[in-house]
């Protein structure tokens, strides 16, 4: 914004030239300002990343079945791959 330019007169241009948009393109515009406007109130607030998890955290809590590694009956098999 130029040193000087009042808000409220921005305010009034944005709002002028807003009016002079096809109402066709109306959803485009807002959801334009939309999410420009999200992205500056999330981006007041840097979120930090969420932290990994250690490995093996449920280590011994489960043991895998030596049936898990058996090929899966016909049937079964077919449904996973969408045949009839």
């Amino acid at each position: 914004m130029p040193i000087g330019f009042a808000q409220d007169k921005l305010q009034d241009r944005l709002i002028d030239e807003i009016k002079q948009i096809p109402n066709d393109k109306l959803a485009e515009v807002y959801d334009l300002l939309h999410y420009f406007r999200l992205g500056l109130v999330h981006g007041q607030q840097p979120q930090e990343p969420p932290s990994q998890r250690p490995i093996g955290l449920a280590k011994g809590m489960f043991e895998v079945p030596a049936s898990f590694f058996e090929p899966l009956p016909d049937d079964l098999l077919d449904a996973f791959e969408g045949k009839p």
